[in-house]
């Protein structure tokens, strides 16, 4: 397993990692921001290679009050339940306490995702009705690093 950081040439194996993820952890409509952000990210943005492939994305951007907020973060299906997801979000933080300019971490989810925040250790804020997409609430949860 290798992080590095995101290049322009790797914006068609992530777009397949949405696509793959989509539905039920994206929505349909969540696509062309995906792909504009692909095309030219904000923030730090890094992919995760795991057997020779590109096996999960995801970054963070500064946000608002001295925090930092996750960027659309998702690992391939075949590696769900495989522990990448987890060492996606300990790399994204540990980078993020090592910067030391940051109080906290923000992260948007779905409510399918939320009790993975909660378990590493993110507290829910607040819930947005179809935040995301009909049908599909915005989890709003932060950490502190």
């Amino acid at each position: 397993m290798k992080f590095r950081a995101y290049e322009p040439a790797d914006a068609a194996a992530c777009l397949a990692l949405f696509d793959a993820n989509t539905p039920p952890y994206f929505d349909p409509s969540e696509r062309p921001l995906f792909a504009g952000f692909v095309e030219k990210p904000e923030g730090r943005y890094f992919v995760l290679e795991h057997d020779g492939k590109l096996a999960g994305c995801g970054g963070y951007r500064p946000f608002e009050n001295g925090l930092a907020v996750f960027t659309w973060g998702m690992v391939s299906p075949d590696y769900h339940g495989a522990g990448l997801g987890r060492k996606l979000t300990e790399h994204r933080l540990d980078v993020i306490a090592a910067e030391r300019r940051y109080a906290g971490v923000r992260v948007h989810t779905s409510p399918m995702i939320a009790p993975f925040f909660n378990h590493m250790g993110f507290v829910t804020l607040r819930t947005r009705k179809d935040g995301f997409a009909p049908g599909m609430d915005k989890v709003y949860m932060e950490k502190a690093v």
